[in-house]
């Protein structure tokens, strides 16, 4: 066993509700010596994102992931170097996204879910874990193939100001629609108009609701929505599409923090009325595309067209209270921790 310590955020406590600080610790632990076919990764940046939250729940696994153990290191994405390898497909240097742990270092091999890139010097590493990683290609799939989203189509956008959503935002604009995003302060809504550029904005928590946000500034009604909540806002939309809209199920927020059933809509005979089409995917759906879709979105991010907009958190320490921030609705767009070592 190495004398080298590697610092880990592990999970204190199921949430309950709401994820809490006190529901994360951050431990230390000795570092594991490699195996033949493993690898060391140095890690750089850890993604956060909200659905990982609904496998912090007690007995959560779904064959999709495992639920996530009480004192064992919380599971998401990490970006890192190989600093050691005893992998003949990977060498020290290599730059890697992969499943992991909220850790400095991990130990991997050829099995995991492991990504080697071939990052653009021009951009911050970082961005391969949210608008050129999982973010921006389920923003790009999303919208490509499941709203196929016409110029002059009103697109309507959940958790706007977020990290999906404010990529999709991007992206909609790009590709010629009139885009409205939905938040849940005045702040945010100004900032989506002054910093993204969209057409129109819906603080959902002020007076008269979203029933009334959308009605003022969706008047002709949504051609498009990409929803990353479900539940009643979900229903909400239903009531204002368009025939032939098309409904991208992209995150399910308001079904993370509760352990109850979440009432689902109750006026999905409007999608017959309307010959709407609603449907969920998975980016893991496009993977032989994502060489496409990657060259397309650094060709909008290099050339000013798309912004990448990250909320930055520095050090091991900080992740559990970045996630719980982003929760409270406190971050704006991708939520990221930079550990000691990343360059930018």
């Amino acid at each position: 066993m190495s004398d080298r310590k590697n610092k880990q955020v592990v999970l204190r406590a199921h949430p309950v509700g709401a994820p809490r600080e006190s529901d994360f610790e951050c431990t230390e632990s000795p570092l594991a010596d490699l195996e033949d076919g493993q690898m060391l990764l140095r890690n750089l940046y850890i993604s956060l994102d909200a659905g990982f939250r609904q496998w912090m729940n007690e007995g959560a696994g779904d064959g999709y992931l495992e639920a996530m153990e009480l004192g064992k290191p919380v599971m998401g994405l990490v970006l890192g170097e190989v600093e050691d390898s005893r992998n003949s497909d990977y060498a020290a240097g290599d730059l890697v996204m992969c499943r992991s742990r909220w850790e400095e270092y991990t130990v991997v091999d050829g099995s995991d879910y492991i990504n080697k890139l071939e990052a653009d010097p021009d951009v911050s590493p970082s961005c391969y874990l949210g608008i050129l990683g999982p973010t921006g290609l389920t923003a790009y799939f999303g919208l490509r193939d499941i709203g196929k989203v016409q110029p002059g189509e009103t697109v309507l956008i959940s958790t706007a100001a977020g990290a999906v959503g404010s990529t999709a935002a991007q992206i909609a604009k790009i590709r010629g629609a009139r885009v409205v995003g939905m938040t849940s302060t005045d702040e945010k809504c100004r900032w989506l108009a002054d910093e993204l550029g969209i057409d129109a904005a819906i603080n959902y928590r002020a007076d008269g609701g979203l029933e009334a946000g959308i009605a003022e500034h969706c008047p002709n009604g949504v051609d498009v929505y990409f929803d990353n909540v479900g539940g009643r806002t979900l229903e909400t939309v239903i009531g204002h599409l368009n025939e032939r809209a098309r409904v991208v199920l992209s995150g399910a927020l308001a079904t993370y923090n509760t352990t109850e059933p979440v009432p689902g809509p109750y006026n999905m005979f409007n999608l017959i009325t309307q010959r709407a089409t609603m449907a969920g995917f998975m980016v893991t759906d496009y993977v032989e595309q994502y060489p496409e879709a990657m060259e397309q979105l650094t060709a909008w991010l290099k050339s000013g067209a798309l912004k990448n907009i990250e909320d930055v958190s520095v050090g091991i320490e900080s992740t559990g209270p970045a996630f719980c921030k982003m929760f409270a609705g406190g971050n704006r767009g991708k939520l990221v921790v930079r550990l000691e070592g990343a360059a930018r």
